[in-house]
């Protein structure tokens, strides 16, 4: 398997161009994030992926996890890398400065995020969800238990779970029967069972903090009867010492396709009594406050999508620079190197731009999350946040759909050595497999985009962000660069497809919801295809300008504007396709 290097100058590229960290950086509480600190970061960062989590990647991969009465063993190396981890800080890089975390913009923690799950994706998960833990305790938990947990959460001493699913209720969550009963001292009684938990329970921390979806005795019927109880594996003593083993358990893990060193779990609650629970919020608002927790896990799975498809490009891209099969068909040279092949290159530029493009997407959409809790104005606020949320569909279904094609690209370049697990093409596949189903499925996804994201406010969102890509698309057009004018013609095209797609929706979804729905997923690729080419153009336009004034970085910035032009002829031109499917769902 190949070495990890993090894509430093792309990651900032975008950090700066497109998600605007400097104008992040001059919004109160991101003051600390300057030019300077980015560096060190991104560097440090690059320098522990690289050399202590991407050499685990395929022993978590060979050697998996281990099961035995009740236990969970990690992968050899792991416990000692996750030490390491939570020593360097990278825990709580985001995290709110008042309990431990450095409080930076998540525009940057984003890229470490991406460098974590490129150098080992099974590695990854655990903090990912814990993350998101910290996310809907700081939503909906007690003074107490903020007290009490979330230091210890930030730091990584403890980590976190979301348990959700039920072995007779998958996404549908009206089908939960896990239940809570109330105790006299406040404390409730969790009893079920939930399955598919990822690091539900392991040996790398003490204390495991789960967040768990059940039903009071009185809940109403359905997904308005469910309640979230934080319900720790160990008791927590009143002065913040662990006490009492909770009546929680691991009662067997599953042997997957891929991400083999990520413990997947089945978890049982109350086999002895029941299992001691703290209510988060109000009652029966449980899927409300999960859904804090869902949007950050939604988004990050998205980045490993982007993440998966970076290490495969780059392990197909050292491969093809030297293997050596056939012919140059140009200019008859015997027995060059793979990537003298035309084909050969137009799947790595396949790789490259489409990564390039998610990867410009869920960074933007993580600086409009930093700008909607920093922006002074109210309003302003309201509407990054709408339009993050907008996106985040896109960043989750076509960040994930896309690794998965990446992977599979990557395993194509390697011909028939990529079949085989030993040259490593496989495990990118395999780990990549489940993006598109975990924290919701692709066809989720695009339901979430139709009916909780776009027709919540009929369409105005969707408005703006077309208005923006218009914007983008009038500065391409009158650009005298013919490879700028023959992207914004592209982009130009695909709005409009998306835009009439989007009045159909509109006019039909609440009349004729199943046309809405059988339409949902190409509608949801056409929004990603469009989204991206948007984000490519962007990046076209600026490097072009930075040539113009003669900016150092010539050869960087000349393949940004190739790769851009080259998504625009190869990718863009799919979006009339999902566009033609989505109006015979919708209209035909």
């Amino acid at each position: 398997m190949s070495d990890y290097r993090a894509p430093i100058q792309d990651m900032r590229f975008v950090m700066d161009e497109l998600a605007d960290l400097p104008g992040i950086a001059r919004l109160p509480g991101f003051e600390e994030a300057t030019s300077d600190m980015a560096d060190a970061i991104l560097e440090e960062a690059a320098k522990f992926t690289g050399e202590v989590l991407a050499p685990l990647n395929a022993v978590g991969d060979r050697e998996g996890c281990r099961w035995q009465d009740g236990a969970v063993s990690t992968p050899p190396g792991w416990k000692e890398a996750y030490r390491q981890y939570c020593e360097g800080g990278w825990n709580g890089i985001a995290c709110s400065p008042a309990f431990g975390g450095q409080g930076l913009p998540g525009a940057l923690a984003v890229a470490v995020k991406e460098m974590v799950c490129s150098a080992n994706l099974a590695f990854s998960v655990c903090p990912l969800l814990t993350t998101g833990a910290i996310e809907a305790l700081m939503t909906c938990a007690s003074g107490e238990l903020i007290e009490t947990y979330l230091a210890k959460m930030i730091s990584g001493e403890w980590t976190g779970t979301m348990n959700l699913t039920e072995p007779q209720a998958g996404s549908d969550l009206a089908l939960l029967r896990s239940r809570a009963e109330p105790q006299a001292d406040g404390t409730y009684r969790i009893f079920g069972q939930k399955i598919f938990i990822s690091y539900g329970e392991h040996d790398m921390v003490d204390n495991i903090v789960h967040l768990v979806l059940a039903r009071l005795p009185d809940a109403p019927p359905g997904v308005k009867g469910i309640s979230l109880f934080l319900v720790p594996k160990v008791l927590v003593n009143a002065d913040g010492s662990l006490g009492a083993r909770n009546d929680v358990a691991c009662a067997s893990i599953e042997h997957k396709l891929g991400i083999h060193g990520s413990p997947t779990c089945v978890m049982a609650f109350g086999e002895q009594g029941g299992a001691v629970g703290y209510l988060l919020g109000q009652a029966n608002r449980g899927l409300e406050y999960m859904f804090v927790m869902m949007n950050e896990a939604r988004h990050g799975v998205g980045l490993q999508g982007v993440a998966l498809g970076e290490r495969a490009y780059q392990h197909a891209l050292a491969y093809a620079a030297e293997r050596k099969q056939g012919r140059d068909a140009v200019t008859g040279e015997a027995l060059v190197t793979i990537d003298h092949h035309p084909d050969v290159k137009r799947m790595l530029m396949l790789m490259k731009s489409r990564v390039e493009a998610a990867r410009a997407l869920a960074y933007y959409t993580a600086g409009l999350l930093d700008r909607s809790h920093a922006e002074s104005d109210e309003n302003v606020r309201q509407q990054q946040l709408f339009l993050a949320e907008f996106l985040i569909p896109l960043v989750k279904g076509g960040g994930t759909e896309m690794g998965i094609d990446v992977t599979s690209l990557g395993i194509q370049i390697h011909g028939g050595m990529g079949f085989i697990e030993e040259t490593g093409a496989a495990q990118f596949w395999r780990d990549a497999r489940i993006t598109t189903i975990y924290e919701g499925t692709t066809g989720i996804q695009a339901n979430d985009l139709i009916f909780r994201k776009l027709l919540r406010d009929r369409g105005a969102t969707a408005q703006r962000l077309f208005a923006e890509i218009e914007r983008t698309v009038s500065a391409l057009r009158s650009h005298d660069d013919a490879t700028l004018n023959a992207i914004g013609k592209s982009l130009q095209e695909g709005l409009c497809q998306w835009r009439e797609v989007t009045r159909c929706v509109l006019a039909s979804a609440k009349t004729q919801p199943e046309g809405a729905l059988t339409a949902a997923v190409p509608i949801l690729s056409l929004a990603v295809t469009v989204s991206n080419g948007w984000m490519m153009g962007r990046a076209a336009l600026i490097a072009r300008q930075r040539l113009d004034d003669g900016d150092a970085a010539a050869e960087f910035l000349q393949g940004k504007c190739v790769s851009a032009r080259f998504y625009a002829d190869h990718v863009m031109p799919q979006a009339g396709a999902y566009a033609a499917t989505a109006l015979n769902c919708l209209v035909g």
